[in-house]
């Protein structure tokens, strides 16, 4: 939607929640995998509609506020600062300085975002953190309640990548979600604070493997020395929605080879979709291209269950591993089978085991300086970030995360997505909110080719 035509939240109060108990408090050291996650904040936007026309979600924001500070008591991190120390590295202080909780209204109907793709209209609904600022203002945590005239509600946060990944950021807002319903959090729910069982050798250890993922850069067009000029053009968001058949079918065909005679290794839905929505990307970006041109993608991968003995389970920080595919050439991606690009994104994946995780924190422990090591940062046209767009792309997954289970006692979210997709070739695949096996993708792509990626992705499922 055009944003000039949305009716721009109106900020209505402003309030810093901070723990309703005392805290542990004091300096506490983030391990390699906090160092090289973003210092920004992961942007996610929660879309909530009223049971029934003209009626109004019965939101109270004194409710939201003080469960909201029950939950910073048990996830006391959050309500700290950071602050940098030597070599580019970040230190939490354990202060209890508090969250922000913003509350907004709107005149507009939810209706009026359409299917809520990452626009700037849907990021208005996502508080700013002023990066121009110190580090040490800057609140880990801050939250955005709107309220539409329609009576639905959005709740957009803004959550400091350098503290937690997707799951131990679900992991909160569930928690805070489940206490905003009059419940009590119990043991299962509790997170688990201890961030040295992650940290690097010691004494650190010399890398046993290149780390590709961080020595090497990504390919940039034939003919360029950089990625300047693509960076300058013009982006486009977008949704993507594939029913469940439409996933099967994208499944089954990378379970098979050149013949359709079945693969040997059954590819996950994560692996045939990415490795699809990659080829199309390929494909289309190919126009203005040639077949000899390299590619790469890049994504996260939760390293809890590859790590021997594994991480526990409410593991609460980062506990996701950057990888990337070899790099491949359009001609390979697009002549070949599905089950091709699948596999490339599977070597990635199978490449993250327990010895090379560790050797990618010793590898990150070992730098001098780990500013350089950061990439993906939500800042929109963000100058130092390494472009990770054309010819490549990022394939992030939130396929397993329990996202829908944010029930704050007006019944579960219709939608919940990212607030910003901040560079092209970016994209998340997400659940529905049906919970019928349907996904959705959320894309952002040079605006000369979405029209006909979205044409190229739906009929090359059809084929």
């Amino acid at each position: 939607m055009d944003r000039n035509l949305f009716s721009f939240p109106i900020q209505l109060s402003i309030s810093i929640v901070v723990p309703s108990e005392p805290t542990p408090s004091g300096l506490l050291r983030l391990p390699e995998t906090d160092q090289v996650a973003q210092w920004t904040h992961a942007p996610v936007i929660y879309i909530y509609r009223a049971k029934s026309n003209n009626t109004t979600i019965p939101f109270s924001f004194e409710a939201m506020k003080n469960s909201l500070s029950r939950a910073l008591i048990q996830f006391y991190p959050l309500a700290g600062r950071l602050h940098w120390i030597e070599g580019g590295r970040l230190e939490l202080d354990c202060n209890a300085m508090g969250v922000q909780l913003l509350e907004a209204y709107s005149e507009a109907e939810l209706d009026e975002l359409g299917d809520f793709a990452p626009t700037d209209a849907v990021r208005d609904l996502v508080p700013k953190v002023d990066y121009t600022t110190p580090i040490e203002e800057w609140p880990l945590f801050l939250v955005q309640v709107t309220r539409f005239g329609c009576g639905g509600l959005c709740v957009g946060v803004a959550i400091s990548h350098t503290m937690v990944d997707g799951r131990s950021a679900t992991h909160f807002i569930n928690s805070w979600a489940k206490l905003s319903r009059g419940y009590d959090l119990e043991d299962a729910d509790m997170p688990f604070l201890d961030r040295t069982v992650l940290r690097s050798s010691e004494p650190v250890r010399i890398p046993r493997f290149d780390h590709i993922e961080y020595t090497t850069k990504p390919p940039v067009l034939i003919g360029r020395t950089d990625a300047n000029e693509e960076r300058k053009k013009e982006t486009s968001a977008t949704l993507l929605k594939l029913t469940k058949e439409q996933v099967e079918v994208l499944k089954k065909r990378a379970n098979q080879d050149f013949d359709g005679v079945p693969t040997i290794r059954s590819y996950s839905r994560y692996e045939a979709i990415a490795g699809h929505a990659w080829r199309c990307a390929c494909k289309v970006r190919a126009v203005d291209s040639h077949n000899s041109q390299s590619t790469r993608a890049r994504f996260g991968v939760d390293i809890r269950n590859r790590l021997k003995p594994s991480l526990p389970e409410r593991y609460f920080g980062n506990a996701i591993s950057v990888t990337v595919t070899p790099i491949c050439l359009y001609e390979d991606l697009l002549s070949k089978p599905l089950s091709y690009s699948a596999g490339k994104l599977r070597e990635a994946i199978e490449r993250m085991d327990d010895e090379y995780i560790r050797s990618a924190l010793d590898f990150i422990s070992s730098q001098k300086d780990v500013s350089g090591l950061r990439s993906n940062f939500h800042i929109q046209g963000y100058s130092e970030a390494p472009f990770l767009g054309n010819p490549n792309i990022s394939l992030g997954s939130w396929i397993g995360l329990p996202i829908y289970d944010a029930d704050f006692g007006w019944g579960k979210p219709i939608y919940v997505g990212p607030g910003l997709l901040n560079m092209d070739g970016k994209s998340f695949i997400m659940p529905s909110s049906t919970a019928d096996g349907s996904l959705i993708i959320a894309l952002r792509l040079q605006t000369q080719y979405m029209d006909s990626f979205k044409k190229i992705f739906y009929e090359d499922i059809m084929e």
